[in-house]
């Protein structure tokens, strides 16, 4: 593998309760820069919980995370926070935005964070992800009266203001009927490889799976595959997914 930006070394995580809760044992990814990684696997597998540790959203329980090349050993809320929006952008299957602000305005509210009122240039970079993206026109708009495909194109956008290093998408299209996620698809591969802005995405849905270079299948909370889609071919790596048998490791 080329360049990484991220990558796990031995990661657990335990919900720790009145029942402990082991979900994930021992995960060793690496995901290349500029790379379009999917995380596959059956429902209960440990997807969302892996998402959120690589994400810095919940914290693992052992192992380490390394994000371009410096271990992130910081367990403090607000550093952790600050690391996110400067880094990471993060697109869920609900798309999170405020009802009572225009598109425009959720767009901008990464930049309201990280630096308190966005700077002219920052606006009109808004401006300009908007136009790349076809939500120009909903500028004005509160996001209550626009459509789900339209909310989760402003939820790309929000992500893409900061310029991150990573995205992380947790089955983004998942509220979306057919026609509307596979715009959604679309448009996130095209970004993918326009801006080399790497992407790491959850899905259900193994034809979704195949868009991506690499593909890391989860079974019980372990890696169970690992496939190069650039060299199995679609063919070849959609073949392997259909076999029931785990190379754990």
């Amino acid at each position: 593998m080329a360049e990484s930006v991220l990558k796990t070394k031995g990661l657990n995580k335990t919900y720790f309760g009145k029942v402990n809760t082991p979900v994930l044992f021992d995960i060793n990814i690496e995901i290349e820069r500029g790379s379009f990684t999917a995380l596959i696997g059956p429902s209960g597998s440990g997807k969302s919980t892996l998402l959120n540790c690589l994400g810095l959203l919940d914290p693992q329980t052992s192992g380490e995370i390394v994000f371009d090349g410096k271990s992130i050993i910081s367990q403090n809320v607000n550093e952790l926070a600050d690391f996110r929006n400067a880094n990471i952008g993060f697109i869920f299957q609900f798309h999170y935005l405020l009802p009572e602000f225009t598109a425009y305005e959720n767009i901008l509210i990464p930049c309201w964070i990280r630096n308190g009122k966005p700077s002219p240039e920052i606006e009109k970079e808004a401006l300009r992800i908007m136009d790349r993206i076809g939500v120009l026109k909903l500028k004005d708009k509160l996001t209550s009266e626009i459509s789900g495909g339209q909310q989760q194109r402003v939820s790309i956008a929000r992500a893409l203001i900061n310029k991150p290093k990573l995205i992380f998408a947790d089955e983004p299209t998942g509220n979306l009927d057919r026609d509307s996620g596979g715009t959604v698809l679309d448009l996130m591969a095209e970004l993918n490889k326009e801006n080399n802005i790497t992407m790491v995405m959850v899905t259900h849905d193994r034809e979704v799976a195949l868009r991506a270079d690499y593909i890391y299948e989860l079974v019980d909370g372990k890696i169970c595959k690992y496939l190069e889609v650039k060299k199995t071919g679609k063919a070849g790596a959609a073949k392997a997914i259909e076999e029931r048998a785990c190379d754990f490791k």
